[in-house]
């Protein structure tokens, strides 16, 4: 009888300890939009009313730090957007909601087309993560807009490689790990990718990323929230050149347990098998 009850602990403590499981925020359920064009629509913080706010939004648990002024005569953002935009030619500013990839990721290294994405502009842009969970992955590529100006150069930016093709250009963005919500708190690791990489010996290496790559995030160990910090070999005399933007897809977080309830089941399965010895072998 003591094995039975032995048993019955270990379960109860199975029960509620689940093992980990995949959560992927793909953005698809996001339906808000700011505006629209012939290629895809796109969200960046108005809410359709002109004021400046800086609630951001959440998808899949995950919460995107987003910041939206209105000036009157011209508006900005910075943080996060979300975007189905498919335009890959149209060069500049103007085009800066779009994926280089030409649409959202399907999961299996192909393009969904019409899929939603996420946009990161601007140094110190984080996501929170949602509680009982640890970042895992996600997919990332370039945005139109830094894509072509990185290859042909604009009237801020120059061509990576320069005329000849050998200046070692590169432009990556570092995922730092936050210990504290809202980007705060200590840090727990970094993790690099390379967006763009000229730096190598041989300039038929040199690439441009335009399709989605799988960037893992374990590294960054147990995190509330991920900030993001963009770096470039073109820099001005106040701030880099590059326009600093990129896309992600597919957040993968894997769930935990929570620990207080794992430790109260298998206490209550030790309580049992006690009572039971005590019963079967003092005669209590």
């Amino acid at each position: 009888m003591m094995k039975s009850y032995l048993l019955i602990g270990f379960l109860a403590f199975a029960l509620v300890a689940p093992s980990p499981a995949d959560v992927v925020v793909d953005f698809e359920e996001l339906n808000q939009f700011t505006a629209s064009n012939a290629s895809g629509s796109w969200y960046n913080g108005n809410v359709g009313n002109g004021v400046s706010n800086s609630t951001g939004w959440s998808s899949g648990g995950a919460f995107f730090k987003n910041t939206y002024s209105n000036f009157g005569s011209f508006d900005s953002w910075e943080g996060w957007a979300y975007s189905n935009v498919t335009e890959t030619t149209t060069a500049g500013f103007g085009n800066q909601y779009a994926a280089f990839s030409g649409g959202g990721s399907d999961g299996m290294g192909g393009i969904s087309s019409g899929g939603k994405y996420a946009i990161a502009f601007g140094n110190g842009a984080f996501f929170n993560l949602p509680s009982q969970t640890i970042v895992d992955s996600l997919e990332i590529t370039n945005t139109t807009y830094a894509g072509i100006s990185m290859r042909d150069g604009d009237a801020f930016a120059k061509k990576f490689g320069g005329d000849t093709g050998n200046d070692p250009d590169f432009f990556r963005v570092k995922f730092i790990g936050r210990s504290e919500s809202n980007g705060l708190g200590s840090n727990t690791g970094e993790v690099e990718i390379y967006l763009a990489d000229y730096r190598f010996s041989i300039n038929a290496q040199d690439y441009i990323l335009n399709t989605w790559q799988t960037v893992g995030l374990s590294g960054l160990g147990s995190v509330r929230s991920v900030s993001i910090q963009f770096e470039s070999s073109d820099v001005g005399p106040f701030e880099m050149n590059t326009p600093a933007y990129f896309a992600v897809d597919r957040l993968r977080l894997t769930s935990v347990p929570e620990p207080a309830m794992g430790l109260l089941w298998a206490g209550l399965g030790v309580v049992v098998l006690t009572r039971r010895w005590r019963t079967e072998v003092i005669g209590c």
